[in-house]
C-alpha cells in the first residue's frame, strides 16, 4: 500500500513541477512539490534516523547499564575488602595475645630449664668436689703409708705415725 502512496507521489510530482504558462500561480506547484518531497524525505529518512537514535539511546543506555553494574561490583568489592581488613585486624590482635601467651609459657619453660640445669650442675659440682677430696685423699693416705713404710719399722709407734700424717696434712 505504501509503495503505490509513495509511486503516485512521485508521478504527481512529475506532473505538477511542470514549469508551464503559469509562472504567476506556480506556489501552489511549489508547495505541493516540496510537501511530496518533504514527504518523499520523511518515508525514506525516518526509519533509518528514528533507528539510529533509538540503538543510539540503547547503547548510552546499556554503557551506563555497564557503569552502574561495575560500580555496584566495585562497592561489593569494597565491602569485602573492608571486611577481611578488619577481619585481619581481628587476627593481628588475637594472635599478637596469643603470641605474647606462648612467649610467657616458652620463658616459663626455659627459666625451668635453666634452674634444673643449674641445679643439676650445682650437683655435678659438689660430686666432683666430693671426688676430688676423696682422690686427695687416697693419694696423701697412699704417700703417707709409702713414706711410713719406708721408714724402718723399729721406730714405728703412734708418735711417728701422728707426725707424718701432721707433716702431710700441714
Amino acid at each position: 500500500m505504501s509503495r503505490i502512496l509513495v509511486t503516485m507521489l512521485m508521478i504527481s510530482t512529475c506532473a505538477l513541477a511542470s514549469s508551464a504558462e503559469h509562472a504567476d500561480t506556480d506556489i501552489v506547484q511549489r508547495t505541493v512539490n516540496f510537501l511530496i518531497f518533504a514527504g518523499l524525505i520523511w518515508y525514506l529518512v525516518a526509519e533509518p534516523v528514528k533507528s539510529y537514535f533509538a540503538a543510539r539511546s540503547q547503547g548510552i543506555a546499556d554503557e551506563l547499564q555497564k557503569v552502574q553494574d561495575k560500580l555496584n561490583e566495585t562497592i561489593a568489592l569494597k565491602k569485602d575488602a573492608l571486611a577481611k581488613v578488619s577481619d585481619a585486624e581481628k587476627f593481628a590482635e588475637e594472635l599478637a595475645v596469643v603470641s605474647k601467651k606462648e612467649n610467657k609459657i616458652l620463658n616459663d619453660n626455659i627459666m625451668k630449664q635453666c634452674e634444673a640445669d643449674i641445679e643439676i650442675l650445682s650437683k655435678q659440682h659438689v660430686a666432683l668436689m666430693e671426688f676430688e677430696q676423696r682422690k686427695m685423699v687416697r693419694t696423701v693416705v697412699e704417700d703417707v703409708m709409702n713414706e711410713v713404710l719406708s721408714q724402718s719399722s723399729d721406730g714405728f709407734d703412734k708418735e711417728a705415725m701422728a707426725n707424718v700424717i701432721l707433716k702431710k696434712v700441714a
